[in-house]
């Protein structure tokens, strides 16, 4: 075939429809068709290099051919047509030599004929054997140099190839590589096009600047929506226009610099858009350098505004309170603990529970609120460190150094009468009744917490007759420091066995008989002697060694009822609770071990608790009491009349007994309003079928009284006090033999 018959094949290929849109497949179908009837050929075939060769000549296998043509994309073969076209599942799927592309790369083509066959394609050896190939030439289809594909012309007979039929073969491949390049062309500006709509689409801001030149080069729309700025005066502006750099264009160079170190910058910052509204910006800024060496920086950022005000709004809330708006105890100590001086105000609420409970939370709450402003107010005026509500109904403020105790004490004073002015909740006139305690900081720091001292002597501003305010004084101070030592010595107490159980009675006054016991706790001190439970109890209950000392209580006293109860002597056995015991979450664990190892008989074992403490969590007071009636342990309200308890409430206890006051009972024979009192529980207890005791019993009279009016049980020192198991013992048979002899 002449050389006009060759260009009339390259119009051809030029011209089809497939090579303009840049079908690679089809134009390769299209070329291998003409191929193979131009040169009479056994095979033609198109393979591709997969994405493994890099150009390098590692084999992507694909055990595929199909019959017209197949070209895949990480495969080696492309398309293929011939005569008789037979299924081959290992067409050049061997690894192929490096030297193979490098001569391609040089010469362009590689020529195999006969027993010439070259070595740099001695691995297609079974190929060429398995289909009788005897001559082929392989020829790159290049774009920019690349080898991209390779155009293969196989003969099963010996041929004479021209030049001129070569040269013909490359312009073949030549526009093999247009058809592939269009493809890329158009993958590529689909990509670009793909792209430049997501980051229109996108609700982040998109932009890219040239660093060099400074230029914004582009930006998306989701920055107008976010500034209000048109996109006309950002896109092709200096980036130095921008509000993050307008007023401080030395951010701007030291921003360039990290960039152009190659240094990723990211952060948040708080702007003002174009209307004035401010918003908190995200941005993450990250350099890249172009195939032409331009260095550019893609920013992104958002509108954070929403992150960082939850964020802002999360800390205001672990720093302060939500009701008041004052700090919280989390915010408070920590600084004052970093105070070395300055003056502690701890204000307390004297009744708070209770009208809380009377009033109800949202009162309560009401009352709160109203304590707080006045605090603040005071807080501003007195120049103010910090106010903090630290507690239910607790406050406490941090002062400058005040030089002299008389301003202090002019200055308290003038505080309590401001809290203490009634105050209109729920239409309702209330009268706070404040309690507050003073402390120097300076005077204590290094020796004691100025919060300890400030409880100290809150107590003891709770006590006063007058006004309820005391200042932190050296009396307090040797008071705290003697409680200091018996916080010290309180942990060695339980493990050197200084602790021991008393037992008081407790007399039926219907029988004349002993039926109970109180245990009651003593600490044998190695140095103060023997110390009686109001000289530590509290002290334990704020270092947590409560619990400790309940347990030890609880089994001592269940280890001794069950050897009385193996004497056959019948008594109950009465054990004080303390009120973090009783909320501990293991107290019902604790009894049931104890009633089960020591056998203890159904309702001999009856714990104590105040009502003002049991009042304290009611849902959970009421399911642990009746999970403790369930074992055979019974209840009894210990100090009744003092605390806040309802009939509504305490009809939903499980409850054994009533225990009086007894401060009711101590004047029953000179207080009119006392014998009231006593005869109103008593007819409670009495309606609602529970059992009374009364505490405090000293005289024949106030026996005869109870008696009278038919309380169950008392006890006091008119019977005995508290004593030692061994003179219990004693005591019970001496009183058991003289009853039955007077009978």
């Amino acid at each position: 075939m002449n050389r006009q018959d060759q260009q009339h094949l390259l119009e051809l290929i030029v011209n089809s429809n497939a090579k303009q849109q840049g079908d690679f497949t089809k134009t390769s179908e299209f070329v291998c068709q003409l191929l193979l009837e131009y040169f009479a050929a056994s095979f033609v075939s198109v393979w591709t290099l997969g994405n493994n060769t890099a150009n390098d000549g590692l084999v992507v296998n694909d055990n595929s051919i199909v019959d017209g043509s197949c070209v895949c994309e990480h495969t080696l073969v492309a398309s293929q047509i011939a005569d008789q076209l037979v299924h081959v599942s290992n067409l050049r799927t061997t690894a192929i030599e490096p030297q193979y592309f490098d001569e391609l790369r040089s010469h362009r083509y590689i020529l195999s004929n006969g027993n010439s066959q070259i070595n740099l394609i001695h691995t297609f050896s079974e190929y060429y054997q398995h289909h009788n190939i005897v001559t082929s030439v392989d020829i790159a289809i290049r774009i920019n140099g690349h080898i991209e594909s390779v155009l293969s012309i196989e003969n099963c007979e010996e041929i004479n190839w021209l030049d001129s039929d070569i040269q013909f073969a490359i312009q073949c491949a030549d526009q093999l590589a247009l058809a592939l390049a269009t493809r890329y062309s158009y993958d590529s500006n689909e990509q670009i096009y793909l792209l430049r709509n997501a980051t229109e689409q996108s609700d982040h801001v998109v932009m890219l600047i040239n660093t060099d030149s400074r230029i914004i080069e582009y930006v998306n729309s989701a920055h107008e929506k976010m500034t209000g700025l048109p996109r006309i005066s950002v896109e092709y502006n200096n980036v130095i226009s921008l509000d993050l750099f307008k007023d401080t264009p030395q951010r701007l160079d030291l921003l360039i610099n990290k960039l152009h170190n190659n240094e990723t910058v990211k952060g948040d910052l708080k702007l003002e858009r174009i209307d004035g509204s401010e918003y908190w910006l995200n941005y993450h800024i990250t350099p890249f350098v172009t195939e032409q060496g331009k260095r550019y920086a893609l920013v992104s950022s958002f509108d954070n505004s929403a992150e960082f005000l939850h964020k802002a709004e999360l800390e205001r809330l672990a720093w302060h309170c939500s009701l008041t708006g004052l700090h919280n105890r989390s915010h408070f100590i920590p600084m004052l603990e970093r105070a070395k001086e300055g003056t502690l105000i701890l204000i307390d609420l004297l009744g708070f529970k209770r009208f809380n409970d009377t009033h109800g939370h949202d009162n309560g709450d009401s009352l709160l609120v109203e304590i707080a402003r006045r605090l603040k107010h005071f807080a501003v005026a007195a120049n103010a460190i910090d106010v903090a509500r630290i507690g239910s109904d607790e406050f406490a403020v941090l002062l400058p150094p005040i030089e002299l105790e008389t301003d202090t004490e002019l200055m308290v004073s003038k505080l309590y009468l401001n809290l203490a002015a009634p105050s209109i909740i729920s239409r309702e006139k209330i009268e706070p009744k404040p309690a507050i305690a003073v402390v120097d900081i300076k005077s204590v720091v290094g020796l004691f917490s100025p919060l300890s001292c400030a409880d100290i002597t809150l107590q003891h501003a709770k006590k006063r007759n007058d006004v309820h305010y005391q200042l932190f004084n050296e009396k307090l101070l040797d008071t705290f420091t003697i409680n200091a030592e018996i916080e010290r010595d309180l942990h060695h107490a339980i493990s050197g066995r200084e602790f021991e159980l008393y037992y008081q009675p407790l007399m039926d006054l219907q029988n004349n008989q002993y039926i109970g016991a109180e245990a009651l706790i003593r600490w044998h001190h190695p140095k103060k002697g023997v110390l009686y439970p109001g000289t530590f109890i509290d002290i334990a209950e704020k270092n947590g060694v409560i619990n400790q000392i309940g347990e030890w209580v609880l089994e001592t006293a269940c280890k001794q009822l069950n050897l009385w109860q193996h004497k056959n002597v019948n008594i109950t056995m009465h054990v004080n609770v303390a009120p973090k015991q009783f909320f501990s979450g293991n107290l019902y664990e604790q009894v049931w071990r104890l009633v089960t190892r020591y056998r203890i008989k159904p309702k001999t074992l009856i714990l104590e608790i105040t009502e003002t403490e049991l009042m304290g969590d009611i849902r959970y007071a009421i399911k642990l009491c009746h999970e403790l009636a369930e074992l055979g342990v019974g209840l009894a309200i210990d100090d009744f009349g003092t605390g806040y308890s309802s009939m509504k409430y305490l009809k939903q206890f499980p409850i054994s007994k009533l225990k009086i006051d007894r401060s009711f009972i101590m004047d029953i024979s000179s207080s009119h309003e006392s014998r009231e009192i006593v005869s109103a529980i008593i007819a409670m207890a009495k309606a609602l079928n529970i059992s009374l005791t009364a505490e405090g019993v000293e005289t024949k009279e106030q026996e005869e009284f109870l008696t009278m009016s038919a309380c169950h049980h008392a006890q006091g020192f008119l019977y005995s006090p508290a004593i030692r198991v061994n003179d219990f013992a004693l005591f019970i048979n001496a009183h058991e033999t003289k009853r039955l002899h007077h009978a």
